[in-house]
């Protein structure tokens, strides 16, 4: 399928790259005696706001070209910053494809559900990531790593969650307000 894209659509995905960059600069640090320290933050919501509003691969490259801003304004995350790209892309990109499967039908409880599979899949791949680096880079055992990334839960299922909550508040009142005034995003 050959679609075009609009001005209007680059826009959104500007705004939406952005928002996710400043909602995950707005976080608050846990630390954690093993493995550093994990954070919760709001990226996550506009992760998923963009993978809603914006479908898969628009919403998919605004999530992890926002996330990838935001890790580069960081010393301690800009070497990984291509690594955010890629698993906050797939965050937007899971949600944005779950909300089509579902017809592209911006109703609450498929924004949940979509929301709710982009969380889920980014859950895995973060803590996947997490496990494999512990191991490899710091040399800890395959237990040691699992015993690593439980410290990271905590924060993980409480952005998803956050973002499971907050992302189809917003999108249900930004669709509405686009309808209002006849703005669409297609």
């Amino acid at each position: 399928m050959n679609q075009k894209i609009t001005t209007r659509q680059i826009a959104m995905a500007g705004l939406m790259a952005a928002l996710t960059a400043v909602g995950s600069g707005i976080r608050v640090a846990i630390p954690v005696t093993i493995g550093g320290n994990t954070a919760f933050h709001l990226g996550n919501i506009f992760c998923a706001l963009s993978g809603i509003l914006l479908g898969p691969w628009l919403g998919g490259a605004a999530a992890g070209v926002g996330s990838f801003l935001f890790d580069l304004t960081n010393p301690l995350y800009a070497a990984e910053a291509w690594i955010t790209f890629l698993m906050k892309g797939a965050y937007g990109l899971a949600v944005g494809l779950a909300i089509q499967s579902m017809g592209y039908d911006l109703k609450y409880w498929k924004t949940i559900l979509a929301t709710s599979v982009g969380a889920v899949t980014y859950a895995i791949i973060y803590l996947g990531k997490n496990y494999l680096e512990t191991m490899i880079v710091q040399g800890v055992s395959a237990t040691g790593a699992l015993v690593a990334i439980t410290t990271r839960l905590p924060a993980t299922i409480f952005n998803a969650g956050v973002a499971i909550v907050f992302a189809p508040i917003l999108a249900t009142a930004i669709s509405k307000a686009l309808k209002q005034n006849r703005i669409s995003l297609e």
